[in-house]
């Protein structure tokens, strides 16, 4: 897996998509137990819930390989994956996202695909707000349909900002939608945590 800036992804997918029939993004929603999924459509303007996957500090494997398959069935051309940036972009030297993009790295099953970071400052809290009204008794229900629609928000926040015009330049009160990524000493910071 590559790291590349959120732009430089999109434009990959998009030559990808030139190519191929379709070539789709995946939308992470990164936390300690669960990782929420999206997908977007096949011109990668929406993003849609697709599903969450158990993480332990055991299973790296078996997640390597689910994204493997996912990758072949939906024709997956990269990665978008949530990341915790402070203000204006700066990067959050605990985030646990680092950790499971180098959890991954590690595998060597997804070496050909590419990865961005996301800023994801309160999709959670955002679909929290959503789903309060729903009432839903089963926090187990709750929790994977947050995991999921956070996916949703970190996914279409970048197919958003790159479908109308990819190589539109990024006003200077844009940082925060375009973050840069993290440093070597941050992505080392985070690839010690376990989740």
């Amino acid at each position: 897996m590559r790291l590349l800036q959120a732009e430089e992804l999109f434009r990959k997918v998009l030559e990808v998509g030139s190519k191929n029939k379709a070539a789709r993004l995946l939308g992470l929603d990164v936390g300690s137990k669960y990782v929420g999924v999206a997908i977007s459509d096949e011109k990668n303007r929406v993003a849609m819930p697709l599903s969450v996957l158990c993480r332990t500090k055991t299973n790296i494997n078996l997640m390597a390989d689910d994204f493997k398959t996912l990758v072949s069935m939906y024709s997956i051309a990269g990665f978008v994956v949530g990341y915790p940036f402070k203000i204006y972009g700066q990067p959050c030297a605990s985030a646990i996202q680092v950790s499971l993009a180098g959890e991954l790295c590690k595998t060597g099953k997804l070496d050909d695909l590419p990865y961005a970071y996301w800023d994801e400052n309160f999709t959670s809290k955002c679909v929290e707000a959503l789903l309060h009204p729903l009432n839903l008794k089963d926090l187990d229900d709750a929790k994977t349909m947050t995991d999921k629609f956070a996916a949703v928000c970190i996914l279409q926040g970048q197919n958003q900002t790159y479908s109308t015009d990819p190589r539109a330049p990024q006003g200077k009160n844009e940082c925060r939608r375009q973050p840069s990524p993290p440093s070597q000493a941050t992505r080392a910071l985070g690839s010690d945590q376990t989740g």
